[in-house]
């Protein structure tokens, strides 16, 4: 798995969390993942999301590979660490 792009961002999302960038990745040499989102929660939380298809998300992550996918945002995009 590795980093293709990194963006940071400070942009309100729908949902009233704050969108702190966004991240393209490839999980395998076969498998890339666009515009993943990583989000300040409302209660303080950073976590990655896939980005909607319609009114669904395109893809799901395991809790595992989430809490991955987001460290990788994190130090991709360079949350400092007193705001994690």
């Amino acid at each position: 798995m590795k980093l293709l792009f990194a963006r940071p961002l400070s942009e309100p999302d729908k949902g009233g969390h704050l969108c702190l960038g966004t991240i393209d990745i490839e999980l395998t040499p076969d498998a890339r993942l666009y515009g993943l989102r990583l989000l300040r929660m409302r209660d303080g939380n950073i976590r990655l999301f896939a980005p909607n298809a319609g009114k669904r998300r395109a893809a799901t992550f395991s809790p595992e590979l989430t809490e991955r996918l987001t460290q990788m945002a994190v130090e991709a995009i360079g949350v400092p660490a007193n705001d994690r």
